[in-house]
């Protein structure tokens, strides 16, 4: 496995250096970090560097206070078009080691959506184009996630013959629904960002103009925000599926337990009685 500091040409580069080479770029800046993918000739597809770097940087935004809000985008026509074809079909070829898919999947793609779903600050997707596949799971994992009115989101894999991957048989029932995940599964139909807006995947939807300036606020407001309780909202909310109200609710007060004992919290009521707008500092 690739160092997940390194990029592709060998070359190593902290994040806060900006770029972590050519196919994947890397900013923090104002609390919002910024990781970009960057392959428009290769239709974003996902590299294994590209998944192996998302993943630490993923982790890593956890874990820094400096960070309060992620956005995951890409430059060029698509957002991301799936993996990379070539990695893939090399994984299954017809010499495969029983059981080296399974790893596959389970030390790649679904760690990268696990490392968003877990990663306790809040993840914009920005889709500016085409989502497919693990692209498409990749923006739905994401707490929030915009979209331009010419980006379409489609799940491919019955097109080739393989089963829904990347989490998609995980996110998509838990967010429109059984019969709609089948849907999207069994048809492998485009859904365009409105009909997806329309059915709870996305968030909002912008012309092109109007979508950078939308992404920049809405990271802005996410930056501002009390990151800790942010942190403990998004992890509630994500269990909530997976367990009985029992667990939920006590997850929920000891959540509770946790965050009136931040910095955050105590000038959110402080704001409240002096009757002014809080300043939170994600502590």
């Amino acid at each position: 496995m690739a160092d997940p500091d390194a990029d592709v040409g060998g070359r190593t580069a902290a994040p806060e250096q900006g770029a972590l080479g050519s196919t994947l770029l890397y900013e923090l800046r104002d609390g919002v970090a910024r990781i970009t993918l960057n392959r428009p000739d290769a239709a974003s597809a996902l590299s294994v560097d590209q998944r192996d770097l998302m993943i630490r940087l993923l982790n890593q935004a956890d874990g820094d206070p400096d960070v309060r809000a992620v956005v995951i985008g890409a430059n060029g026509r698509h957002f991301c078009s799936g993996a990379d074809v070539k990695a893939v079909a090399g994984a299954m070829g017809p010499h495969r080691l029983a059981g080296s898919t399974m790893r596959m999947m389970l030390s790649g793609a679904q760690k990268l959506i696990s490392a968003i779903l877990d990663c306790g600050k809040p993840v914009v997707a920005a889709v500016q184009g085409p989502a497919l596949g693990l692209g498409a799971q990749l923006a739905f994992a994401c707490d929030l996630l915009v979209a331009t009115d010419t980006a379409y989101f489609m799940e491919p894999f019955v097109l080739r013959g393989i089963a829904v991957d990347a989490g998609g048989a995980y996110l998509l029932p838990r967010s429109i629904g059984l019969q709609k995940a089948k849907e999207l599964v069994f048809l492998g139909e485009r859904l365009s960002a409105t009909e997806a807006k329309s059915m709870g995947l996305v968030n909002w939807v912008y012309s092109e103009a109007d979508f950078p300036g939308a992404v920049d606020a809405l990271a802005a407001r996410l930056a501002a925000a009390a990151t800790t309780s942010i942190a403990l909202g998004k992890r509630l909310i994500n269990a909530s599926l997976d367990g009985d109200r029992a667990a939920a609710f006590l997850a929920e007060a000891m959540a509770q337990e946790i965050a009136t004992t931040s910095e955050d919290a105590s000038e959110g009521v402080s704001a409240f009685l002096e009757k002014r707008f809080p300043k939170f500092r994600g502590r």
